[in-house]
């Protein structure tokens, strides 16, 4: 199992998927494929998931578990992060493979202006994306580069820790929710007390949360934190909504005065294989402050983006994936794709020039064929 485990690395997994009456499988550059051609049975998949769990309490109490989750360490190979569930009354298992090295902006690719939000001293930065877009390896190089560039104390709260971060420059404290403290809602009542200059939140999952990271970044911490939103104005509104009607205008406010940036990102299909992260950067400039306290000017901030790239850093995802697509690091098509307008997105390239030859290069080919030409 262990060199099935890291064969699967070796070949890019992001994913592993192992579930009772089915053989297992692998997430390799965003398609699904088998590893093993013999299925599962409970009691095996049962064995395995007794190896993961890392408490003899917690395992002990296996054929009552309905969602556990918890982290996993193989030595030479890496971390996963692991989920165990039950579906149709059998036990499955989803391990997410977590590389053993922290990636850095380079490794990643990662656009230059992510370093200088990193830098800043105080406020709210929020990386966003659906489950599996990179936003953990996005937070991860953040902290390295502040790791690597900072004298900080940077406490993070995870459920589970994934990277496991050496103290350099900084000073990293890692708490694991579940087995450091009882939940994100102590863990973040007690780190204002803890000296801390940077706070890592795994995820701000609801009002509590929302509410006490908004408090930290007002009293003069970095905080950084995800949610499961698609791009920057999804993201502040779903922020507000949690509150509730008569809270909407302070809430709006106090957001307005504390976030620094929101990074949004999806991932797409490199033309070499693998995939890479396109962008949306949001740094928070004063215009999008009044937009934000404003519900009527929302709207305003996606043409703020693209209009602030010289000046702020700032960039939208078709902005991004223009650049890819020029780059000759994406298909034109997969782009298209991936684009918040396609049809926007292929005006914008046809009107450099790109757009019409990269989509066009098949239809030519095509019709050779057809015509033997």
């Amino acid at each position: 199992m262990q060199e099935m485990f890291k064969a699967a690395v070796e070949r890019g997994a992001s994913d592993i998927h192992i579930k009772s009456g089915d053989v297992i499988r692998a997430r390799i550059h965003g398609d699904l494929l088998a590893l093993t051609q013999q299925k599962l049975t409970n009691d095996q998949v049962k064995a395995i998931a007794v190896k993961l769990i890392p408490h003899e309490e917690d395992r002990q109490k296996l054929d009552r578990v309905l969602d556990y989750d918890c982290s996993w360490g193989l030595a030479g190979v890496g971390r996963f992060r692991v989920n165990i569930m039950r579906q149709r009354g059998s036990l499955m298992i989803v391990m997410r493979i977590i590389p053993i090295e922290i990636p850095t902006f380079e490794d990643l690719q990662l656009p230059s202006p992510l370093a200088k939000i990193a830098a800043h001293d105080r406020g709210l930065v929020l990386v966003t994306g659906v489950t599996g877009s990179g936003k953990s390896s996005t937070m991860a190089a953040m902290i390295d580069w502040m790791n690597k560039n900072r004298r900080r104390h940077i406490v993070t709260l995870e459920n589970p820790i994934e990277f496991l971060h050496r103290d350099n420059l900084c000073s990293i404290t890692q708490r694991d929710i579940g087995t450091d403290t009882d939940s994100f809602e102590s863990g973040l009542r007690s780190v204002l007390r803890q000296d801390p200059d940077v706070i890592l939140i795994g995820e701000m999952r609801d009002k509590i949360t929302i509410e006490t990271a908004l408090k930290a970044a007002e009293t003069g911490h970095l905080v950084i934190s995800t949610l499961h939103t698609k791009n920057a104005v999804q993201t502040i509104s779903r922020i507000i909504a949690v509150f509730d009607p008569y809270e909407q205008e302070m809430i709006r406010t106090r957001l307005a005065e504390t976030l620094q940036a929101v990074v949004s990102q999806r991932l797409v299909q490199r033309k070499t294989g693998g995939r890479i992260a396109a962008m949306e950067i949001m740094p928070a400039t004063s215009t999008i402050r009044d937009c934000i306290r404003e519900q009527d000017r929302m709207e305003e901030i996606f043409e703020l983006i693209e209009e602030g790239r010289s000046h702020y850093g700032s960039q939208s995802f078709d902005q991004h994936l223009q650049d890819f697509v020029n780059q000759g690091l994406v298909d034109f098509e997969i782009a298209k794709a991936a684009a918040n307008n396609p049809t926007d997105f292929e005006l914008k390239m046809n009107m450099l020039g790109t757009g019409r030859s990269m989509a066009q290069e098949g239809l030519a080919s095509e019709m050779n064929k057809m015509y033997g030409n």
